[in-house]
Order: C-alpha cells, then structure tokens, then sequence
C-alpha cells in the first residue's frame, strides 16, 4: 500500500470514530425520563426539574406536574409507552414553578389542568424568583389551570381515589399535596426535598416554619409503607420524610437561637449552623442561602 493510500485510510478511520464518538456523545445529551414503577399503573418519572408522577388506565392519563418547558419532547416521548399524550384525562400542578408547570404549554391542549386557585392566578401573570434570576411571562389560556380548588378536592379514576389538599403556605403560597389513596403513595411537590435543603419560596407565601408543620401533619396521615415522591431527590418513605422534618426544625430552632440574641443575617451566616446538617447541603442551596430563607421565614 502506498503512503498516500495509507494516510487516506488511517484519515478515513479517524473521520469514522469521530462521527461515532460525536453521534454517542449527542445522542447522552439528549434528555429522558427515568421511570420507576411504585404500585399498580402508578409511576414516578425524573427528568431535569421536578419529580413526576404518571397514573395510568383505561380512563386515561393523570400526570402530577411536567417539568421545564424544554423537557416537553423528552416527555411526550415516555408517554407514548402509556398510550401518549392523547390520552392525557387530568394534569394536575402541584405549584407555580416552571420546572413543574413548563410541560402546560406543549400539554394544555390534551387535558384539563387541576391546581390550587393561588397557582392559576399566578400563572396568569408574570412571575419571578429572585434568587434564580428566573422571570416567567403570563401563560397562554390553553396552559393554564381550568379546574381549581381552595381546600382540597378528589378525582375518581382507573380504579384509583386521587385527592389534592392545599397545605397552606409552606413552600409557596399555593402548593398542593395528591394522595393516591388505593396505591399508598403520596406525591409533596416542593413541600418536601429529599436529602437536601429545599427551596422556599418565601416571595410567593413560603415559609420554612410553616412547611415544618406541613410535613408534620403529613406523617400523621401516611404510614410506613407509604411512598412518597419528594418535590425533589429520590424515592421516600416516612423515614426520610421525618428526617427533613427534624433538619427543617433543628436549622430553624439554630438560626431563631442566634436572631433572638440579637445577630443579623450576615453574622449568623458568618457563624454557620452546626455540623449536624451538612448532609444536606449537597444540593441546589448553599447552607449560607438556606440560612438567609430560614431568617426570612422568621
């Protein structure tokens, strides 16, 4: 073989494994859905933003929040194994925010969407959360929450009793819980981060006092073989969901010790909290942020 022929085939090669090599890697970015199954035609869904839940039946679809906007794609695509996004009956937020709320846009025009009155109102206007820098513009008719409720309210389908109660103002000011009664499995919404500090938003009527008490009441009402779907993070059971209680508490009881002996927010941050929770800081809150919205809530 020539040399010409000999660096025309190494080129060719090198050309070959670096399509392939670019194809592999594009095809890892694109985004999915992870899907565990919990009890029956229920699943839990997790993609870039919130944790979703999927029920399934011959009466349709119910979907407990959908992501980003940008996730929709990703999202139609794992509904199609459940009979696709036709077959949507009920999309239900469990809040305003767009990582839970995004899919309203590519979703509305299949299926009635259920939330608190507080979370239609809010979609109707333009929002925004300071500390992500994230602004979201008024949502079109077609996503917005056509069936809304104050206090609580059921939804009898596929065999399954799914009842929506608003617990009031813990991480915003219009966040509902769903019980899926006959699968023992509860779905918090922001309510509850799973093993990491969570994100309250106290500008939209959150606060970490009142969350605590939410969560509290909550353990009341499940037992222990409960599955829950935290906002955020892993699978739970009333175990982990006790734990956040006793963090949310104990770094509440911390800083409230420190503002009522007279520190303002930059010393108490200067101080930090004990190193009982530094568990919790390996997700999107830095313990100096967290603090800062534990002396808001205060």
């Amino acid at each position: 073989m020539t040399l010409l022929k000999i660096l025309r085939t190494v080129g060719l090669s090198m050309a070959l494994l670096l399509a392939a090599t670019t194809n592999s890697a594009h095809h890892e970015e694109l985004p999915k859905f992870n899907v565990t199954a919990l009890a029956g035609n229920l699943l839990m869904l997790q993609g870039k933003g919130g944790n979703l839940a999927l029920l399934s039946g011959a009466q349709g679809l119910v979907l407990v929040d959908n992501d980003y906007q940008k996730m929709s794609t990703a999202l139609e695509a794992a509904l199609a194994d459940y009979g696709g996004a036709e077959k949507l009956a009920y999309i239900i937020n469990t809040h305003w925010h767009g990582d839970h709320t995004g899919g309203n846009l590519a979703l509305g025009q299949y299926a009635s969407i259920v939330a608190h009155d507080n979370v239609r109102e809010r979609l109707l206007s333009a929002q925004e959360i300071q500390l992500f820098k994230m602004k979201s513009d008024p949502y079109p008719a077609i996503a917005v929450p056509s069936i809304t409720y104050k206090k609580a309210m059921t939804l009898h389908i596929n065999d399954e009793k799914v009842e929506l109660v608003h617990f009031v103002g813990g991480h915003t000011d219009g966040d509902s819980v769903v019980f899926f009664k006959s699968a023992n499995v509860v779905h918090t919404g922001d309510h509850f981060f799973n093993g990491f500090f969570p994100f309250v938003d106290v500008d939209s009527g959150g606060n970490v006092v009142k969350m605590a008490e939410n969560m509290k009441l909550l353990l009341v009402m499940i037992d222990d073989d409960t599955k829950i779907i935290p906002g955020h993070g892993p699978l739970a059971n009333k175990a982990d969901l006790t734990a956040f209680v006793e963090m949310l508490e104990g770094t509440t009881a911390e800083v409230k010790a420190k503002k009522d002996k007279g520190l303002g927010l930059e010393e108490i941050q200067q101080q930090g909290l004990s190193d009982n929770w530094q568990a919790w800081t390996g997700g999107i809150l830095s313990a100096d942020v967290w603090i800062s919205i534990v002396y808001s809530s205060l």
